[in-house]
């Protein structure tokens, strides 16, 4: 079988590790493919991981009616990291010493990824993750790992180009989550923003349980700010900082992170037009065209779950995505006939233009970012339909 844009035939992954990083001999044929996924599917940052939860299983749930891949059927080991790096840590060590997976798909959140990505690479663990800080894919110190979604390098310039260049805003306000993700990609955005000739001026990091946001927004209006630049994977916090915008009658937008635009969000605002004026980094396979529709690979796959995936109160990139990594590694399983990871990860190192249904990926042994710029773009936040998104004003 093979996996093409309109169908995955394949899915799991490969390595049995010892947990001192020793590869153990290949095991029967017959033995399941265990792959395991970490992510945050409870907790104040589990939106995106929920989202990637029903692509994985149903990426999984298909492989497994048509056989498996060489026959074997995939067993996913899933666990609940509730997006706390340190519960990350302690399932990935369980994932890789007793369940033994053959290869990991996640964390699905930067901060938890930043603690356990050095431990896959000692195991010599095939990795996958959608995790967006730069540092985490690095060839050299970790070769296993592979990234399914677009940096931190190339969202920071997406969200400050569109900004600056599209909005005709310099002073800008950029607040961030207090995850590691949010601290880290607030430094990360404010150099992108300073680069473009934009002014940087309030940046700070918000707790995504914090129930008042407030001061918060004060000090960004008593600063000047034009537009509030967000980074944060909390749906609370968004709402939190949306509704606010709007109890202060101030007109300034918002962009950002995609989390803005999902269902979660939707939910919890206080009026419609509370969502109005908020613009999130998007994806190309995942925008309407004029004619109403998404390109005809991902509204194949779209059609064809009706009533198998929700996909109103999530995001439709988070989706496509866990399906694609889970045929990414069940391919590497396929061409590396079996389970051996260095195998698989040479796999890998050769892919070029993978025709995938969120993006079209490539890697190389000198290169593990998989998206090209091109397949980015921005998004309203609030167009949202079956989880995807109508193009920003003046983006195309």
């Amino acid at each position: 079988m093979t996996i093409t844009r309109r169908g995955f035939a394949l899915g799991s992954a490969g390595a049995l590790v010892a947990a001192q990083g020793l590869a153990r001999p290949a095991l029967a044929q017959g033995e399941p493919i265990r792959i395991g996924w970490l992510a945050a599917l409870t907790g104040p940052s589990s939106a995106p991981g929920i989202g990637f939860d029903r692509g994985v299983h149903y990426a999984v749930e298909a492989i497994n009616a048509a056989g498996g891949v060489k026959g074997r059927k995939i067993e996913l080991v899933v666990r609940d990291t509730q997006g706390d790096p340190t519960k990350a840590v302690n399932a990935v060590q369980d994932m890789i010493s007793r369940a033994r997976v053959h290869a990991v798909w996640g964390p699905t959140n930067s901060g938890e990824s930043l603690a356990t990505t050095p431990i896959m690479a000692r195991a010599k663990m095939p990795n996958v993750h959608p995790c967006f800080v730069d540092s985490l894919i690095d060839p050299a110190k970790y070769p296993n790992a592979f990234r399914m979604a677009p940096s931190n390098s190339q969202i920071d310039n997406a969200v400050s180009d569109y900004c600056i260049k599209n909005l005709g805003l310099k002073s800008l306000a950029v607040v961030g989550d207090t995850t590691g993700y949010g601290t880290t990609t607030v430094t990360s955005s404010t150099a992108a923003i300073a680069k473009r000739g934009g002014n940087v001026v309030y940046k700070g990091t918000i707790d995504p349980t914090q129930p008042d946001v407030t001061p918060d927004m004060l000090r960004m209006r008593n600063a000047g700010a034009q537009a509030i630049v967000v980074w944060s994977v909390s749906p609370g916090l968004c709402a939190r900082l949306m509704n606010t915008r709007a109890t202060m009658g101030w007109d300034v937008p918002l962009v950002g992170h995609p989390t803005m635009g999902s269902g979660e969000v939707g939910k919890l605002i206080a009026a419609p037009k509370n969502w109005e004026k908020t613009y999130i980094l998007g994806f190309r396979n995942c925008s309407f065209g004029a004619d109403g529709k998404l390109p005809a690979h991902v509204q194949s796959f779209v059609d064809g779950t009706k009533g198998k995936i929700q996909l109103d109160d999530t995001i439709l990139w988070w989706v496509l995505d866990g399906v694609d990594a889970i045929n990414l590694i069940a391919r590497a399983v396929q061409e590396a006939g079996g389970t051996d990871p260095a195998k698989m990860v040479a796999y890998w190192d050769t892919v070029t233009k993978y025709p995938g249904l969120y993006a079209t990926y490539s890697w190389s042994k000198t290169e593990h970012n998989g998206l090209p710029d091109s397949d980015i773009v921005m998004s309203e936040a609030n167009s949202q339909r079956l989880g995807a998104y109508k193009l920003a004003p003046g983006y195309t």
